[in-house]
Order: C-alpha cells, then structure tokens, then sequence
C-alpha cells in the first residue's frame, strides 16, 4: 500500500503537470499510478493541499497549486511516478553559514521535509517555498560536509 505522502506528493506531480478539471479526472490519473482511493478521500487530500480551481489558458477551470493560479505545465508531462524519483534538485549556493537550493517548482517543501527527517548534524533547519529551500548550517561546518550528507537525499548535489 502507498503511503499518504507519496499520494499526496503525486496529487501535486499531477496538477503541475496536466490539465486536471474534475476529481473524476484526477481520481483516474491517480489509478493509473496504483492508488485506489475514494473520492471523499481525495477531497480530503485537495482540501490539505489547499488545492484551487483557476481558469487555464483555454479558458477551462483546472486544479492548480497555492500561490500558482497560472501554474506552469510542461508540454511533454512524465507520470507522477517518474517525477518522484527526481528530487527536482537544481542548485546549491553558500554565504556564510546559509545555503540555498534551487528545486523544479512544486519539489522545495517535500525536499526539505526529507532534509529534516534525516537530521543531519551539518543543518540545523530549513525553510522552504515552492522552488527555494533555505538551510541554515552548523557553525564551523565546510560546505564539502553539507553536500556529503546531502547526497543521502539529493543524489545529484555534486553533479
């Protein structure tokens, strides 16, 4: 059985990537990722995601993202499943004791989550938006350290 983060984690793959206009739709979307779920579940989901109806482009009305009403899709969408396997990492950049990562938009807030549940001694916590995770570093710690211990949730921090 998938676990509530991963169905959660692909609600989001898949309203970034598609014109969803109904829980029908996104209920079949998710089925063809291996989730059986209902639709009373899946209002639920929308409701903690603080999922929104906007009009597209077309001038339908499709699920979209906080703070992301002309979200942007991409023109050739991989499954949800082949997105999670991505970390969306794009970039690292130091100053002082703070590091900033870049991620695809939608993949900061569950990068950092996965950040902070390996409790590296190297960070002392995150912040995270839609596209920028912001860590704030241990005193003394090299930024050779921090990717180390990076690469255990961002396989291509030194790529």
């Amino acid at each position: 059985m998938k676990s509530k983060n991963n169905r959660l984690d692909s609600i989001k793959m898949i309203i970034s990537s598609k014109e969803i206009g109904s829980q029908g739709e996104l209920l079949a979307e998710l089925e063809k990722e291996g989730f059986q779920l209902t639709q009373a579940t899946l209002s639920r989901d929308l409701k903690q995601l603080k999922v929104a109806k906007a009009a597209s482009m077309n001038g339908n009305y499709v699920y979209v993202l906080p703070n992301n009403t002309m979200y942007k899709r991409i023109t050739e969408p991989q499954s949800a499943s082949e997105m999670l396997r991505h970390t969306g990492f794009i970039s690292i950049e130091f100053s002082g004791n703070i590091a900033v990562i870049k991620t695809r938009p939608g993949y900061a807030s569950s990068l950092a989550y996965d950040i902070d549940n390996n409790h590296f001694h190297e960070i002392i916590g995150t912040i995270a938006g839609d596209d920028t995770i912001l860590l704030v570093l241990r005193e003394g710690i090299t930024r050779t350290n921090v990717k180390q211990a990076l690469e255990n949730v961002i396989t291509n921090i030194n790529q």
